[in-house]
């Protein structure tokens, strides 16, 4: 069965990467919530897609306490996802404002897991760096890892195969069936990122994708359960 993953939670209502939009997205019926890490620049993990608030400062270089009542915590949010699986997507690429070689937001993440009494395969690390991904899959070798990617699918499985991750959550505008099939007979997970449009999802989900993240958890479990009714 295919799992549906809500994009940032359940946005349509509340505001994406929030605590209400976590729980809303559970209370949908999401089987996993996808969400964005970043490191303020005292350390402490931080939930927001952009590497810069909207009024420009970069979170990296911004105290956790300064950052507004907008922006959750990384603690805050795994709380708020109680009930579902969390692929946390760890936002740290060459080139952004805030970038951070070292990729301590890892340590971050590690310190907050290891603190909790879940299972480690309630969580999913993901990420577009490969060099912070990897930085994950060595201080958390129990947690599952994802290489996100946008374009030439076949390069990217290569990738993800040579670095022993077991998931890879290639674009749904990129990839092909063929790709999954691919993936599939290596061992190895797929999510397709982010599939809103109701006949790719089900053309997904016939093809055997592991799982679908989207911004629309409703349509998506409808789809399901149209396809496993027969």
């Amino acid at each position: 069965m295919t799992l549906i993953v809500a994009h940032r939670g359940s946005h349509d209502i509340h505001r994406e990467n929030s605590v209400a939009a976590f729980r809303d997205a559970v209370t949908r019926g999401a089987d996993g919530i996808e969400l964005d890490l970043r490191r303020s620049r005292d350390g402490v993990g931080v939930i927001h897609h952009d590497a810069a608030l909207a009024d420009g400062r970069v979170i990296a270089e911004t105290l956790a306490d300064d950052l507004g009542a907008d922006v959750c915590t990384l603690g805050d949010a795994l709380d708020a996802c109680a009930g579902a699986f969390v692929n946390i997507e760890i936002k740290n690429q060459l080139g952004e404002p805030g970038h951070d070689p070292d990729a301590r937001v890892v340590e971050v993440l590690a310190v907050e897991l290891e603190r909790r009494p879940d299972a480690p395969s309630r969580w999913l690390i993901s990420s577009f760096d490969a060099a912070t991904l990897a930085t994950a899959r060595h201080r958390l070798p129990r947690v599952r890892t994802a290489y996100l990617t946008a374009h030439d699918p076949a390069s990217a499985l290569d990738t993800v195969m040579a670095n022993g991750h077991p998931w890879w959550h290639p674009w749904d505008q990129t990839l092909h069936v063929d790709d999954v099939r691919r993936a599939h007979a290596n061992g190895v997970g797929v999510t397709v990122w982010t599939c809103n449009d109701s006949s790719r999802m089900a053309m997904w989900m016939g093809a055997g994708v592991d799982a679908v993240c989207t911004d629309d958890v409703g349509t998506a479990l409808n789809i399901r359960r149209q396809i496993s009714a027969g």
